[in-house]
């Protein structure tokens, strides 16, 4: 635990830094991925829309004893009927005395019903009493995949709102409604791969994963807005400093979601291994792969758009030219090439080393007009008031107040030292 505190020690002091956003274009690749199977799986396969959307009949039979082996005995019994709407019919416990199976609509009273309600009764050897029937129309299930969809747009127009009013910053508010979309693309293509079935449970959880990937985004955000605030008096870019808040919010982020998937992992292994109980299952996928989405996109995407996004505002590029213009100045070495083979040979060495001082003198004039607009580290007529570049071993070189020409002395003979019982001698 010594060395995991002090990896989150390390990373929120800038001591020990991940380049999040300098990668940014790795994240784009790997999400485009993914979103592009899950697009694929929509497509292709569709999703498994359960009977409160597509409609259909439910039977719920009473038994002494509701075990897994049962429904499956059911299962393999309803679809063997020969009845075209309980070709695929779903099984499942509820509690431990009713075994509930879906099918498509079936007319009660109908031949197709009692040859269902025969196998029923002849594989669970219960009476036909203890059958009942449920026909559920598929208008239902249209109002409320309308009403999610409703639901599911106002959100994102309330959250463009509230982070562009919180962040005063309308590009913060797109990057997080990018990120949001992300997910719920992810959720979506995931459900089509899986087979699992959509069902009204599943639309809740939909709407619990937007509130998770919303909440840990405006955490980063808010962390970007106090790096970032007054950005002319830092010597980092915005990008660095984005990438600093991503750092120093990382131990938080994998934390809460660490702890918000263990219970939601737990609850989906029992419910589709152990019990088979479909509202649990289908719940706890949406919300595992929803949380995990939220916090992959909250540090991998939401940051890095947002960075991408003002990299060409007036302050954030000021900014840029600041930091090259002091690393400049703090190394003079610092734009010295390396050699490769096919780099030209300079045939004058007198004129290159004035090319490369000339160059040189343009990157101090450049820092010089940017400090003098900040108003620091200038005198009256807008000159540095030192001049500190390296010369030699730690010597700081004098202001030059005049050509250095020959000296009138240099051919008269100079004293030397001597004893004081030798001079005058």
């Amino acid at each position: 635990m010594g060395k995991l505190s002090q990896i989150g020690n390390d990373l929120y002091t800038g001591r020990r830094s991940v380049d999040f956003v300098g990668r940014r274009w790795l994240w784009y690749s790997i999400s485009l991925l993914i979103i592009v199977v899950a697009l694929s799986g929509l497509v292709f396969k569709g999703l498994n829309l359960g009977i409160e959307f597509k409609g259909g009949t439910t039977y719920t039979v009473s038994v002494s004893k509701a075990t897994q082996e049962l429904a499956d005995e059911l299962r393999e019994s309803v679809g063997s009927t020969g009845v075209v709407a309980a070709e695929t019919p779903t099984v499942m416990t509820a509690g431990g005395k009713s075994i509930v199976i879906e099918t498509g609509a079936i007319t009660e009273n109908s031949a197709s019903d009692q040859k269902v309600r025969e196998a029923i009764t002849s594989t669970a050897g219960v009476a036909d009493s203890k059958i009942s029937q449920t026909v559920v129309g598929a208008s239902w299930g249209e109002r409320v995949a309308k009403k999610a969809a409703t639901g599911l747009i106002v959100f994102l127009i309330l959250v463009i709102f509230f982070i562009w009013g919180y962040f005063r910053e309308w590009k913060m508010a797109v990057s997080g409604v990018v990120a949001l979309v992300h997910d719920v693309v992810i959720t979506v293509g995931v459900y089509a791969l899986s087979g699992f079935e959509v069902t009204p449970a599943t639309v809740t959880g939909f709407l619990t994963i937007l509130g998770f990937s919303l909440y840990d985004t405006v955490v980063v955000f808010d962390k970007v807005r106090e790096n970032t605030k007054n950005l002319r008096a830092s010597k980092r870019t915005y990008a660095q400093q984005a990438n600093l808040a991503l750092n120093q919010t990382l131990v938080r982020s994998v934390n809460t979601s660490i702890v918000a998937l263990l219970p939601v992992l737990a609850i989906l292994y029992v419910s589709a291994v152990q019990l088979g109980t479909s509202t649990l299952k289908d719940i706890a996928l949406a919300l595992f792969v929803g949380m995990a989405a939220g916090t992959y996109s909250s540090i991998f995407i939401a940051t890095p758009l947002l960075v991408h996004l003002k990299s060409g505002e007036k302050d954030v590029i000021d900014a840029e030219r600041r930091a090259r213009a002091r690393m400049k100045k703090a190394d003079r070495y610092a734009d010295v090439p390396a050699f490769t083979e096919d780099m030209p040979v300079a045939e004058d060495p007198e004129e290159l080393r004035g090319a490369r001082l000339a160059s040189d003198a343009d990157d101090l004039d450049d820092l010089d007009d940017l400090d003098r607009d900040d108003g620091v580290g200038t005198s009256p007529r807008g000159r540095p008031q030192s001049r500190t570049d390296a010369m030699g071993r730690g010597r700081t070189a004098p202001t030059e107040h005049r050509p250095v020409r020959e000296s009138g002395a240099s051919g008269r003979r100079q004293p030397t030292r001597q004893p004081r019982s030798k001079r005058g001698k």
